[in-house]
């Protein structure tokens, strides 16, 4: 790309931010996440925000405006404008907004990765990932170029036009996902659909430990079944999720009880049976490391800011 070539880019990606950031102001309100259609959701902020616990399922996100902290265990992600977010498995993280304000909120796009579609886009374009190694943490953040920012301003402009978003979305998240197997985040998009190796061995364990809440997990008996050793089970679980196997089943479990607590007004006692633990004032000790303040109180703070 010659000179001429690359000013040009560079202004039409200039643009493309300012047509992505009007369009986004418009459709969610002040401090609000909206989904505009199923799995794409826009959230918007006038103010930077406390650090937030959760769990980020696999997605592809992308901030217009505005800056972000996103920390897995230890490990710290930053992104703004020029960059995205991918991650491809449930993972417990604790995020932030760091730059937002009323003249400039923080906007983000984000859309949930469906593992057969990103399957589906990789076979019928004959893109081949790289094999993914040992240490391809399943969280990654990279910059935005100027063809994946045209397709994620092309889908942001369809919530404009209603009748012609159920047939167009769909086509335009295929170029999306199409864009990230071709760009630098290809071999970690690629643990969303292989089927072996040892990406997809923590896959199987991480789904495991999800679906078993509230059951121990036995780490030699677990390291056993996917046909590795104790050490290095411990090791591939680390490089992909950033924690290990008990601190990432710690986290999930503090995070289902935060949610049944709040969402189905069960009592301490049996939230914290509900997902493993015998003890309740264990759980509570757990729950206020991880959320900074006892299950009651922390449950009331977020009714009140829900307005329950």
């Amino acid at each position: 790309m010659n000179q001429k070539e690359a000013e040009f880019e560079k202004r039409k990606m200039q643009i493309n931010r300012e047509e992505l950031i009007e369009r986004m102001i418009r459709l969610a309100a002040e401090n609000s996440l909206l989904e505009v259609f199923p799995g794409i959701f826009i959230y918007q902020s006038s103010k930077p925000t406390e650090s937030q616990v959760s769990v980020l399922k696999p997605a592809f996100c992308v901030i217009a405006q505005g800056s972000k902290n996103v920390l897995l265990n230890d490990e710290l992600f930053h992104y703004d404008s020029g960059h995205y977010l991918i991650s491809t498995l449930d993972l417990p993280i604790m995020s932030n907004v760091v730059e937002a304000s009323l003249e400039k909120p923080y906007l983000n796009l984000r859309i949930d990765l469906d593992p057969a579609l990103v399957a589906a886009v990789m076979i019928e374009s004959g893109i081949e990932t790289k094999k993914s190694r040992t240490g391809v943490k399943a969280m990654d953040v990279s910059p935005v170029d100027a063809d994946l920012l045209d397709a994620v301003v092309k889908l942001v402009k369809l919530f404009d036009t209603p009748d012609e978003i159920k047939f167009l979305a769909p086509l335009i998240i295929r170029e999306i996902i199409y864009r990230l197997l071709k760009g630098k985040q290809s071999a970690r998009l690629g643990q969303l659909i292989t089927t072996e190796g040892d990406a997809q061995r923590i896959s199987r364990v991480v789904k495991q430990i999800r679906e078993n809440i509230d059951q121990p997990l036995k780490i030699e008996d677990t390291a056993r079944e996917i046909g590795m050793s104790v050490s290095g089970f411990h090791q591939h679980f680390k490089s992909v999720t950033a924690m290990s196997p008990l601190q990432f089943q710690k986290q999930i479990r503090l995070q289902e009880a935060r949610r049944l607590m709040l969402g189905e007004n069960m009592d301490v006692a049996i939230a914290s049976f509900r997902v493993g633990y015998d003890d309740p004032s264990y759980f509570s000790r757990e729950y206020k490391k991880l959320f900074g303040i006892p299950p009651h109180r922390d449950i009331a703070k977020l009714r009140s800011n829900l307005g329950q």
